[in-house]
């Protein structure tokens, strides 16, 4: 590949938690796709570290296995032959100065004392950043002497404000902003991509895309699954801090942002930035009526969970933007586990006709569905005059999906998109120091009516629902209901 950012010069990808289960599913095949694409640097290759001990050959055949487990395509072994000698493994502690040190010369020894570039990437619990990173400054590693230095990080970027900025001050002492990418693979996904082309490569949307138009905005990203491997760390952490924070609120920026100048990261992230500042974070009084928290019933079951635990497996959040675009327009956002099936979906509905014309029924408002996940795609609902009827309407649906227009196979996974664009230097999709710690601040008194004040009350819901009532209560308050059943219908037809 020619693109500018690697300079020509050998680039190693470090990999620290190489022996964990991201590497295995997500890390390397998406780089042994990016390989197979030609995307990868010409001259390039992997080092693991972690705790377990493995020689090369052992390294190579662990994420062998991985390979024919959990990747999402067809490779042959000649091409794995190809890709394997460029796999490396070196052993050794997370906070030991010293195995930072051999690290070093060993990358030192791979590069042939040459310049290089290094993509490191934190593939372990944010805990461990700043060992990591103040072992990687020590042995001076992340100097730019010819090539550039790079760190990815993980998410979850804190556990509230006050841990965000403390970690921001962190990793600030080692490295320039400009070096950091915070990863957030919702962000990675072609079809969340695929919300500013819509709006902003199509001029029938963008007109319309403000209070004058939109009666109210849903984003639900709803799990079928329950805790599966994870209880251990969700218990305590919950739906709101591992959902929210992140996920939904990027979402949220992505329908509401204005367009920028251009799609570079500067540019973009700015925009962002701007609507979680515009959205007014929520009183005790306000969290009591504006928010939902509940839990499915057969939770404190589970293995490793607390038998009094209140975390919240499921929430609701109603929030508004108050700026000129969006000032009065209610954005409601949910996710859960064990809910009714596994969806990621932006619901716009456009407001009813001022007035109505045809007096014989009531005409249905139009809605937008953008589909993240699983049947990719954008739906639009119109209504139509039914044939030979005095005034009669049908809804009518206009759909594109991913699948027929370009296969399945076509959409490559979220970590792919984003390990090259780390490659490339390219920011554009990954959170700003400034853009966590905004959204930790809309989260953080949320959370803390919640956990202090026990407001509002847990409910608990059927697993394979769509969740509590109090969750339908929250837009039949405001003469709404949640659209999805409808655009799932939409989405079978």
């Amino acid at each position: 590949m020619n693109n500018p950012s690697y300079n020509g010069l050998l680039t190693t990808i470090i990999i620290f938690g190489a022996s964990g289960d991201l590497t295995q599913r997500k890390l390397i095949p998406s780089l042994f796709n990016l390989f197979r694409k030609r995307r990868t640097p010409k001259k390039f290759q992997i080092v693991g570290f972690g705790g377990t001990v493995f020689t090369d050959d052992q390294f190579r055949e662990h994420l062998y296995k991985g390979m024919k487990q959990f990747a999402e395509y067809e490779f042959t072994d000649e091409d794995w032959n190809i890709f394997a000698p460029n796999l490396h493994y070196h052993p050794g502690k997370y906070t030991e100065t010293g195995d930072f040190a051999k690290l070093g010369e060993a990358l030192t020894k791979l590069e042939n004392n040459d310049n290089a570039n290094r993509l490191f990437y934190m593939a372990l619990p944010p805990t461990l950043f700043p060992a990591i990173i103040d072992n990687l400054n020590a042995t001076n590693q992340l100097h730019e002497n010819g090539g550039w230095r790079r760190v990815v990080l993980e998410k979850p970027f804190g556990t509230d404000l006050a841990s965000a900025i403390e970690l921001n001050k962190q990793v600030h002492k080692a490295l320039n902003e400009n070096q950091i990418y915070r990863i957030d693979h919702y962000l990675g996904k072609e079809t969340v991509q695929n919300i500013l082309f819509t709006r902003f490569a199509n001029t029938i949307f963008e007109p319309i895309w403000n209070r004058n138009y939109i009666d109210h905005v849903q984003i639900t990203v709803a799990e079928k699954v329950g805790l599966e491997h994870r209880a251990g760390f969700y218990d305590g952490v919950g739906v709101l801090r591992d959902m929210f924070q992140n996920h939904l609120l990027q979402l949220l920026t992505l329908v509401a942002m204005e367009p920028p100048a251009s799609f570079s990261a500067s540019h973009l992230r700015n925009e962002k930035v701007k609507v979680l500042s515009a959205i007014q974070p929520m009183t005790p009084e306000q969290v009591a009526v504006c928010s939902v928290r509940a839990q499915y019933k057969g939770y404190r079951n589970e293995e490793q969970v607390k038998s009094n635990s209140t975390t919240p497996t499921y929430a609701a959040l109603r929030l508004f933007v108050n700026n000129w675009r969006w000032k009065g327009v209610p954005f409601y956002l949910r996710s859960g586990k064990n809910l009714a099936e596994k969806t990621t979906q932006i619901i716009i509905q456009f407001k009813e006709p001022p007035t109505t014309m045809f007096p014989m029924q009531a005409m249905k408002p139009n809605i937008l569905v953008l589909s993240l996940q699983p049947d990719e795609g954008i739906h639009l609902r119109f209504e139509a005059k039914a044939p030979d009827t005095v005034n009669e309407t049908r809804s009518v649906d206009m759909d594109f999906h991913y699948d027929e227009a370009f296969g399945k196979s076509a959409i490559p996974e979220a970590y792919e998109r984003l390990l090259l664009d780390a490659l490339q230097g390219d920011a554009s999709l990954f959170t700003r120091a400034d853009e966590v710690e905004t959204a930790w601040s809309l989260i953080d008194p949320i959370l803390q009516t919640w956990e202090t004040h026990q407001t509002p009350s847990l409910a608990v819901y059927r697993p394979g629902s769509w969740g509590p009532p109090e969750g339908y209560d929250l837009l039949a308050r405001d003469g709404r209901r949640w659209l999805n059943e409808e655009a799932s219908m939409m989405l079978d037809k």
